[in-house]
């Protein structure tokens, strides 16, 4: 491996360190020129790295010792070290390039936004760069905890950016409370695999292990572990900080958040499982914990979805349904379905990070994000309008964009590990979400559907009112706009074309799908690291990207989205036996929307209740 590539990992962190604290230093007395062009040419130079890395991850896994700090032999052949490392593969390198391209297109977004707090949130935002990137590429267990707390503690100010208002405090103080208590349930769980391993790495935690019979140590270890990452994931019940976060957090942030901030929640589980807990801890042990967790978020997730009028609320929710999906997907443990769900990931980030974006350009240019506010409001915003509608059906899995094809990719996969009922979920969640997407955009920019007060009237509380806090929020730019500028606009058709792309690619299922085997190769990952020996072998089927049925079921959760898209517009004029099947449907729903309280003292209790569940669930399964 060239040094100058075993380089690029630490460099990739390092440089938007040094930036962010160069900024810091100097943010109130250079122009806000200098300051966007930093932010900038330091995030498209992360970017640069990220994709040699994705280039040099094709043949060989890249590994990098800080401080030449490589583990020497041992006795009987054991190797150990204490340095810090980064192991990066195909996934790794994978996330870092979406890290580094969402940062870019949230950057580009606020161009011309806080100019009152100077340098402060490109600030954030480079620390925010550093510590998901350093989060996807390390092969430290307790480094992956660090990225993942810096992470956090930014995510934090950043959702109360706006300090001067009670609310986005109020959703800060959630989200970090929420997120601390479970990553002091990870900092336990890693304790404890340190008492029994003595080892950090992944790698050596692996082969110290596999040394070793399981026992229950270690699986309240993993449950602990797990909790922090699927904290930061939102599954259910670990996700009410999420809604409440992204409906204060300023729109461009909501991108990171949706994006690839939770994702990053799921990759910890699997890789944390596959590099280092899996000799302890079988798949068939922790398939079903994925399985059920994964319905039961991608349930809850789309419900509420359709529930909302608040945009932002709206779409934070559409966010934990798919989280469902990918644990579901993910939950199968084998290369088809966890490759599909790698493009399921990147469509996912692209469409949800340009329907946020169209959010924050509807707030700044009509002062609002309550979809009965903006009624008909809409109508003069052609590029925005299309966008909108287009990244709905993408949502609902439209072929040919990305969302799609990954999907297309993780029902087959599940079908053949003999999960078939997965497309039944797939199919109605894409529906759901996509569809109230889909509602929101007839509303408000084709001005179509029933009035809201006759809406409010129809559908009553139970689905029109957002409850929590994030009603009436104020535009983030202190000008008035009537026109979206450019700077706005660029990101948001980009992203759509990226997910598009996607799905148009030749040879990204089989890419994916290879990236897969390697992450689920525990082996592999501990030779590379641990005996230099970088170079993947794997074999893997040819993969059929189009297929009648992946196509037809693409169309069909399309279709059933318009379907949800018209019933939500028209609800005064539901036919009596749907409106009965609503009726039956209310007290559920009541109950699910009043676990959502906004209440921090609820959220804890269901916190306990996730820990107390998971680790039932590893132990018993």
């Amino acid at each position: 491996m060239p040094p100058m590539v075993e380089a690029l990992p630490p460099l990739m962190v390092a440089l938007p360190l040094v930036a962010a604290t160069a900024l810091a230093a100097v943010g109130r007395v250079v122009p806000r020129a200098v300051t966007d062009a930093t932010s900038m040419l330091t995030c498209l130079l992360v970017l640069a790295g990220s994709v040699m890395l994705l280039v040099a991850t094709g043949s060989q896994r890249v590994v990098s010792w800080l401080g030449g700090y490589s583990p020497p032999p041992g006795p009987n052949g054991h190797r150990t070290s204490v340095g810090v490392v980064f192991v990066v593969d195909r996934i790794g390198a994978g996330l870092a390039t979406l890290v580094a391209v969402l940062v870019a297109a949230a950057l580009t977004y606020t161009w011309r936004y806080f100019d009152e707090v100077e340098s402060y949130f490109h600030t954030l935002i480079l620390l925010f760069l550093a510590a998901m990137v350093g989060f996807a590429l390390t092969g430290d267990l307790f480094n992956a905890f660090v990225f993942f707390e810096l992470m956090g503690a930014v995510a934090y100010v950043l959702t109360g950016y706006k300090i001067e208002e009670a609310k986005p405090l109020q959703g800060a103080l959630n989200f970090a409370v929420i997120n601390s208590l479970g990553a002091y349930c990870s900092l336990l769980g890693i304790g404890l695999i340190y008492g029994r391993t003595g080892e950090l790495g992944f790698a050596q935690v692996q082969r110290a292990l596999a040394a070793h019979s399981p026992d229950w140590l270690v699986l309240m270890a993993a449950a602990l572990v797990f909790t922090g990452f699927l904290v930061k994931g939102a599954a259910v019940p670990f996700h009410f900080w999420l809604a409440d976060a992204h409906a204060v957090a300023p729109s461009p942030v909501c991108v990171l958040f949706s994006g690839v901030m939770v994702e990053l929640g799921i990759y910890g589980v699997v890789r944390t499982w596959s590099a280092a807990l899996s000799p302890a801890l079988p798949a068939e042990r922790l398939r079903p914990v994925l399985m059920v967790a994964g319905v039961a978020t991608a349930v809850v997730g789309a419900v509420m979805c359709v529930a909302q009028s608040h945009l932002k609320r709206l779409l934070a929710f559409s966010t934990v349904g798919h989280v469902g999906l990918f644990l579901v997907a993910l939950g199968a443990l084998e290369p088809a379905a966890v490759g599909g769900l790698a493009i399921y990931v990147l469509g996912h980030a692209a469409v949800k990070g340009a329907l946020f974006l169209c959010t924050g350009i509807l707030l700044n240019t009509r002062g609002s994000v309550e979809e009965t506010e903006l009624h008909g409001r809409g109508r003069d915003m052609p590029i925005t309008r299309v966008c909108f509608l287009v990244g709905g059906l993408a949502l609902a899995a439209l072929p040919p964009f990305g969302t799609w094809l990954g999907k297309t990719l993780a029902e087959d996969g599940l079908s053949h590990a003999g999960f078939e009922w997965a497309s039944v979920l797939f199919v109605g969640v894409s529906a759901l979400t996509g569809g109230a997407v889909l509602r929101v955009g007839m509303r408000v920019f084709l001005d179509v559907g029933s009035p809201p007060d006759t809406r409010g009237e129809a559908q009553g509380s139970e689905v029109q009112r957002s409850e929590a806090q994030g009603s009436e929020e104020q535009p983030e730019i202190d000008r008035h706009v009537a026109r979206a500028p450019l700077t706005m606009l660029v990101p948001v058709v980009a992203l759509l074309l990226g997910g598009l792309a996607l799905g148009l690619v030749p040879g990204l299922a089989a890419h994916a799908q290879h990236a897969a085997h390697e992450l689920l190769d525990p082996g592999g990952y501990a030779a590379a690291a641990l005996d230099g020996q970088p170079t993947i072998t794997s074999s893997v089927a040819a993969v059929t990207s189009w297929s009648r049925s992946g196509v037809l079921l693409g169309v069909l959760s399309a279709l059933l989205a318009l379907l949800v898209a018209v019933l939500g517009g028209y609800p005064d004029r539901l036919p009596r036996p749907v409106r009965r099947i609503a009726g039956a449907l209310a007290l559920p729903l009541r109950a699910l929307r009043t676990a959502h309280s906004g209440q921090l003292g609820d959220y804890v209790i269901w916190l306990l209740v996730g820990v107390t569940l998971l680790t039932i669930g590893l132990a018993t399964s």
